[in-house]
């Protein structure tokens, strides 16, 4: 569908309609944005060479099974904030 065809279908919409279509509009343009947001984000955050080496890190612990529970993992940081 071309954008002349588009706006051609939004011309056409009833009065009542318009808000209705607005909003949807809005709704796409925030969903766009988001998106471009969080691939931002993600390049950032593939730059982060210290991001980089948790995950490293992270995935390291979880393939020699040093997987933590929630309260394990608590207990390792109180234990640590203690120690400090």
């Amino acid at each position: 569908m071309s954008r002349e065809e588009l706006k051609r279908m939004i011309d056409q919409i009833p009065e009542q309609d318009v808000l209705e279509v607005y909003d949807f509009i809005e709704f796409l343009t925030f969903k766009r944005g988001e998106q471009a947001l969080n691939e931002k984000e993600v390049e950032y955050l593939a730059k982060d060479e210290e991001v980089v080496r948790q995950v490293q890190k992270s995935r390291e612990d979880r393939r020699n099974g040093r997987i933590y529970s929630k309260e394990q993992g608590l207990k390792y940081l109180r234990r640590c904030f203690k120690g400090s």
